[in-house]
């Protein structure tokens, strides 16, 4: 059985977790990360020398990097659904994965922790407003791709919304001003009616 490890709460975790349930593979998750530490024991490490979540173990392939987790899982277990079986049409949803990781991840990273896992007298009121204004940059040019698209990857929900939707969840759940953005609100709408996006990811941010 697919084993996963790291704690739920975590955004990286939650694409495996909102991945696998979309998939309907029977799976155990262990927490790992943050409060719950291990990610420094010496077993983890011979797992992931990174240690951070998620790490998975799929009967023995063991697997990090959360995006590439997700990529991994749709193509084994829906291949030409999740996963896209043309070469384009999978390049296309692995780039909108990419610029997750590389574009919307740096201005969200210190609005979150700002807010959520910093006392309010630490925090640091002109990066979090700094970033915040990053962020919404970023989602605009999301938005503007959704004008002429129904999902991230093209007419149908495929493994690119996952790691955005995380990411756009937070965006609508943080207390903080936001930019009216029809397309990503429309978008954002139809996530919240999968029952694998409220299971794993519309939990509150901790």
């Amino acid at each position: 059985m697919l084993e996963i490890l790291g704690r739920n709460n975590s955004s990286n975790v939650q694409k495996v977790l909102w991945a696998v349930e979309e998939l309907g593979v029977d799976y155990n998750r262990t927490d790992y990360g943050g409060v719950f530490g291990k990610t420094q024991d010496e077993d983890y490490l011979s797992m992931n020398p990174n240690s951070v979540v998620p790490t998975i173990n799929d009967d023995g392939f063991i697997l990090w990097e959360s995006n590439v987790c997700v990529r991994y899982l749709c193509a084994k277990h829906s291949l030409g659904n999740l996963c896209p079986d043309d070469l384009q049409d999978r390049a296309l949803c692995e780039k909108w994965m990419d610029w997750q990781q590389t574009t919307v991840g740096p201005p969200i990273t210190p609005v979150f922790w700002g807010l959520i896992r910093t006392e309010p007298a630490d925090r640091d009121l002109a990066l979090i407003a700094k970033s915040r204004d990053a962020l919404e940059v970023v989602l605009e040019r999301l938005d503007r791709h959704l004008a002429d698209s129904t999902f991230v990857g093209g007419d149908r929900f495929t493994m690119a919304d996952i790691p955005l939707g995380i990411m756009v969840y937070r965006w609508f759940t943080l207390d903080i001003e936001r930019k009216e953005m029809e397309h990503l609100s429309r978008w954002y709408e139809s996530l919240t009616q999968r029952a694998p996006f409220r299971k794993t990811v519309m939990i509150g941010l901790t």
